[in-house]
């Protein structure tokens, strides 16, 4: 009998998604682990694999088509040796009823579970996907871009194979897949692929073309359209359809600015000898090919911080408060599109050497958009670093449902008591910001005052 494909989970806290696009077509015979579709959730663009083998007989859903919910009936897959035309034929019309939501934008909704149970960075961990056969990070050109990219290669009759990170830099640079030879498994092409590849110049003549299609589909585009208005004339500009990580992002740190009340706390560390500590272990850790950055110490001191301040290392959960028993530190990473949070585990009780390797590794994979959900979902606290910007001191928002997130700014030269003495030493601000029905103004002081300490007096968070 016909074989139904549903709209999969593909996360703890999916509840819809958008199809951004088709990789088969009807006709098509898949077997187990072929790649069926792209299902962009409101962390990460996926690829769907078939589980079963069969001939696909009926799509039931379109390409960019906004609110699927989990367990509609996608696709019709009839088993080997079954007549194609009946399985067709027994495909239920009512699985057909989300295609017409693709001129919707009803996709940022169903993120409402999500902020129960995991941060972004504020999206408590935005998405973050693979490159190849796994998740990639969503990015706002996925849904705009699907149709336009099917057509060709339907009019080809051959199907281009490129992991959806691959697909998206090709888009935004304007390279031709055609053009381009694959080196990832059986030929398809990959993110390296593109980066090596002719940049063509056509992408910028492209978007303008997109432009009407956009403003049929979107309910908003009368808004949309008023700005445009009033700027003056031959101003060039772009009208780009939200990804559902960036609907996820603009709702949830609206609503934790709306809904937590947050206070804010600064201090001043004088890093002379954290980065001296910092200089001595990377002597030591060269023959292991391990280097400390600023930020892994910065990491391990909040870690050992919220230790030492149990009361600061909370969640607020309505009419209870729930105090976790180590100190899991949520890392913001900037990723294409957005924003995630890999989470580094018990970093009080890691060696620096452990939190250096793993923060490399998952803060490349986020970039590259190879990390699996449970790598960004949950965390005690966070810590977002500027500093490499030349930030000196900012306000991040809290990412719900933690209590408290870490604005840590560049270290400069500046006047500082150092001793009795006035001195010029390496100074960075660091300002957190605290859920105050979580945490009072006291805890947080203790919280900022111990990373203070641990930052200043850094062997201290080594004994």
């Amino acid at each position: 009998m016909p074989i139904e494909l549903k709209m999969p989970a593909l996360s703890p806290t999916m509840e819809e998604g958008t199809l951004a696009r088709w990789l088969v077509k009807e006709g098509d015979t898949v077997a187990s682990g072929d790649l069926i579709a792209e299902i962009e959730t409101d962390k990460a663009t996926m690829e769907f694999e078939a589980v079963d083998e069969g001939v696909i007989v009926k799509l039931l859903v379109a390409e960019g088509a906004d609110g699927v919910k989990v367990g509609t009936v996608i696709a019709i897959i009839a088993e080997e040796g079954e007549d194609a035309s009946a399985a067709a034929a027994s495909a239920s019309a009512p699985a057909a009823a989300p295609a017409p939501a693709a001129a919707s934008s009803g996709g940022a909704e169903p993120v409402a579970a999500a902020s129960a149970s995991s941060p972004p960075v504020a999206e408590k961990g935005y998405g973050a996907n693979p490159e190849t056969d796994t998740p990639t990070a969503t990015k706002e050109e996925v849904a705009a871009a699907a149709p336009a990219g099917a057509a060709p290669q339907a009019a080809a009759g051959d199907r281009i194979k490129a992991s959806p990170l691959a697909r998206r830099l090709a888009e935004s640079s304007g390279v031709d897949l055609a053009s381009l030879t694959g080196s990832g498994p059986k030929g398809r092409i990959v993110k390296a692929d593109v980066e090596a590849g002719p940049k063509a110049k056509p992408a910028a003549a492209a978007a303008p073309a997109a432009k009407p299609a956009e403003a049929k589909a979107a309910p908003a585009a009368p808004v949309a359209a008023a700005a445009p208005a009033a700027a003056p004339a031959g101003v060039p500009s772009e009208t780009i359809k939200l990804s559902n990580m960036r609907k996820t992002i603009a709702r949830r740190l609206a609503e934790s600015k709306q809904t937590v009340p947050h206070f804010y706390l600064t201090v001043d560390c004088n890093l002379d000898a954290l980065l001296k500590l910092r200089g001595e272990l990377n002597a030591g850790l060269e023959s292991r090919g391990i280097k400390l950055s600023v930020n892994d110490l910065l990491i391990k001191a909040l870690g050992v911080a919220l230790v030492e301040v149990p009361d600061a290392n909370v969640q607020f959960a309505g009419d209870t408060l729930i105090k976790f028993g180590r100190a899991d530190v949520s890392m913001a990473v900037a990723i294409p599109g957005g924003l995630i949070t890999p989470v580094i585990t018990d970093v009080a009780n890691k060696p620096l050497s452990k939190i250096a390797s793993e923060a490399k590794d998952v803060a490349a994979r986020a970039r590259d958009g190879k990390l699996a959900p449970e790598e960004y979902q949950g965390g005690t606290a966070s810590i977002s670093n500027l500093g490499m910007f030349g930030i000196k001191q900012f306000d991040a928002v809290i990412n719900p449902p933690q209590a408290m997130i870490l604005a840590v700014g560049a270290g400069e030269p500046r006047p500082y008591v150092v001793g009795k003495e006035l001195a010029i030493a390496t100074v960075m601000t660091a300002t957190g910001s605290f859920d105050h029905r979580a945490i009072d103004g006291a805890v947080g002081a203790q919280l900022m005052a111990a990373f203070k300490r641990l930052v200043e007096k850094p062997l201290g968070m080594l004994a």
